[in-house]
């Protein structure tokens, strides 16, 4: 039976996961697309190159964003918040937003030269020298969830 989850399960499974999906339009294009995130309680964050996501959330910043977690066809919960897409420009921002992403995600990545092809630095100082990455935040101004379990 479908249910819905209370705000304290929402905010858990929002913390808990690592890969969420970003949901963006613009000029009459959706596309959704996974990301590596880190949750605060208030914004998430993430990271990315340039591209078809940073383009369209430049060109419209409303955006949805999805997690979930799937134990089986019948066991299973998910989250979509909505909110507003803003570039981080504040180096010393960027530098604390892609220390939490690094230390939130690193623990899941197996190989270690994977970490930088993945966009993550040695030093938090080298954001921005050494890897042109754009850092940005989801303020949420809504969330639901919904699970299933039988």
């Amino acid at each position: 039976m479908l249910r819905e989850l209370k705000d304290t399960q929402i905010e858990a499974l929002l913390k808990d996961q690592v890969i969420g999906r970003i949901g963006c339009h613009s000029a009459e294009t959706m596309y959704v697309v996974p990301v590596n995130y880190v949750y605060d309680g208030i914004n998430i964050y993430c990271h990315s190159a340039k591209g078809m996501k940073i383009d369209m959330m430049r060109a419209n910043p409303q955006v949805c964003f999805e997690v979930d977690e799937i134990k089986e066809v019948t066991n299973w919960q998910s989250v979509i918040a909505w909110g507003k897409f803003e570039e981080i420009t504040d180096m010393k921002e960027k530098q604390q937003v892609l220390q939490r992403l690094d230390e939130r995600v690193a623990p899941f990545i197996m190989d270690d030269s994977v970490t930088r092809e993945h966009g993550f630095v040695d030093e938090e100082s080298d954001i921005g020298t050494t890897v042109d990455l754009i850092i940005y935040k989801i303020i949420v101004s809504k969330k639901t969830g919904r699970f299933e379990k039988r």
